[in-house]
């Protein structure tokens, strides 16, 4: 198995994952990383999988909530991500999220300590060589500008991008505790959590529209002309973007002040809640959710220090912003992420249009899984659009929504729209039948959408084991 060689460019989440696969499937892989030797806008360290935005892997909830249903395919699937990820979790109510230094270094340390992993500090500055053979380009939304203008060169299609931004990070010890308080909405206890695993800090009606106005005044990072039409991603939009959109949009977003009530004044409740979540496993270190953010950095500290609880905050990173490239998936890869125009390419994590942490991930894994099948002439049956896997990968190859230039009600010619996605309950076929009580009747509102959520991850567990069962190496045909 040694003899079969394949080729990681990027040690990202995906790049990370996707080179464990490989060389636990008995294959070899050469990882290519062009940190430190080249940097990036956003990242700190040399560290593979280094987390540069939030440091939550999102839900954990495994029978209500996609992300939390891809968290526990990827487990059963053998990931790294994943298991790095348990190890190293810190508080974060019903959520995920890891102590980034903890896990970076475990995830480095594992795949460096692998006999069938070999890493290469190397920036890869154009098309990988064809002596190469089989190659995953899992290079993320931060590709260098020589290996984006390499691809948009061979694809012949012109550049997808988008902005995506960082929260701040702050010193807890900064924090005024006498003003904040400990508590997860509603209470609720998540993986290694207490139910008190968010630092809240309070607003009222004054200092909320106080807060927005600074939000909308404050100073932004300038754009440079090429960068000036280049859309925001929805799932991260910077909390003065949000701000622009009406004064109510924070309140009711990352703001959101529902189930929560401040020990410190009983009975009252606040207009508008900031929260803070624990960043590092020694807990000095918390990052303020949702608040990523386009601010100077002079701004951000003027303006976030006008939140009750923060006005010393000292903070250990400022938020930033930066720009996130993603090919023309639907048109460009066929089903095992394999560029059409050429197959020994395979495309894997954000630079494939998917979004997040964990699905990026995902798809390293499956990216891995079949091109060590490949490799070996081994056949892998394609994964149940019913998985969560299987709907994720369905969009980015050909699942999205298709435009039909001509009108004539034949073929699509090209994906209409395609823009950056989490996995989520909309990509999934839908039931056969909808849920019922267990007297038969029709269920109707809250109840109604947790029973279909709870029928579609029963189906997704049943159907990725009968893939499992059937996925066994064979010799392909």
């Amino acid at each position: 198995m040694a003899s079969h060689e394949i080729h990681v460019v990027g040690g990202g989440l995906a790049g990370s994952e996707a080179a464990w696969q490989i060389a636990e499937s008995g294959c070899r892989a050469v990882l290519h990383e062009m940190r430190p030797v080249r940097g990036t806008d956003a990242h700190h360290t040399a560290g593979l999988a280094e987390l540069v935005c939030s440091n939550s892997f999102r839900s954990d909830d495994a029978g209500t909530n996609a992300v939390g249903l891809l968290h526990q395919e990827m487990r059963r699937l053998g990931s790294l991500i994943m298991r790095e990820a348990d190890r190293h979790q810190v508080p974060a109510g019903g959520a995920l999220a890891v102590d980034r230094v903890g896990f970076s270094e475990s995830v480095t340390a594992a795949l460096e300590a692998h006999p069938g992993i070999e890493i290469r500090r190397e920036e890869v500055a154009g098309l990988p060589p064809t002596a190469w053979g089989p190659t995953i380009v899992a290079t993320g939304p931060l590709t260098s500008p020589a290996l984006a203008e390499a691809i948009r060169d061979l694809t012949g299609e012109g550049e997808l991008a988008f902005f995506d931004a960082i929260a701040p990070i702050v010193y807890r010890d900064s924090i005024d505790m006498d003003v904040a308080w400990f508590q997860s909405r509603y209470d609720k206890a998540g993986p290694g959590g207490t139910g008190a695993d968010y630092i809240n800090c309070p607003l009222d009606r004054e200092q909320y529209e106080g807060f927005i106005a600074a939000l909308i005044a404050g100073e932004k990072t300038s754009f440079k002309e090429w960068e000036a039409s280049t859309p925001y991603f929805d799932g991260c939009l910077p909390i003065e973007v949000m701000a622009e959109r009406g004064a109510e949009t924070l309140r009711w977003g990352p703001m959101k002040p529902v189930g929560l009530t401040n020990p410190h004044r009983p009975g009252e409740k606040p207009h508008a809640v900031v929260q803070l979540r624990q960043d590092n496993a020694l807990g000095t270190l918390f990052n303020l959710v949702g608040f990523q953010t386009k601010l100077k950095h002079a701004e951000q500290v003027r303006v976030l220090r006008t939140i009750p609880g923060l006005e010393r905050a000292e903070f250990a990173r400022l938020g930033g912003l930066h720009r996130n490239t993603y090919i023309n998936s639907p048109k460009l890869l066929d089903a095992t992420l394999r560029l059409k125009r050429l197959p020994s390419l395979r495309f894997a994590g954000q630079i494939t249009g998917c979004e997040g942490y964990v699905e990026s991930a995902s798809i390293g894994l499956m990216a891995g899984r079949f091109a060590a099948a490949e490799a070996k002439n081994e056949a892998l049956a394609p994964l149940p659009p019913t998985t969560a896997l299987g709907a994720l990968i369905g969009h980015i190859t050909g699942g999205h929504i298709a435009a039909d230039p001509d009108g004539d009600g034949g073929p699509a010619e090209k994906p209409r729209s395609f823009q950056p996605m989490n996995v989520n309950f909309g990509l999934f076929p839908p039931l056969e039948r909808a849920p019922r009580a267990p007297d038969g009747k029709r269920l109707r509102g809250t109840d109604k959408s947790l029973a279909r959520k709870r029928a579609m991850t029963d189906r997704a567990r049943d159907d990725l084991a009968t893939w499992l069962g059937e996925s066994l190496p064979v010799a392909a045909e």
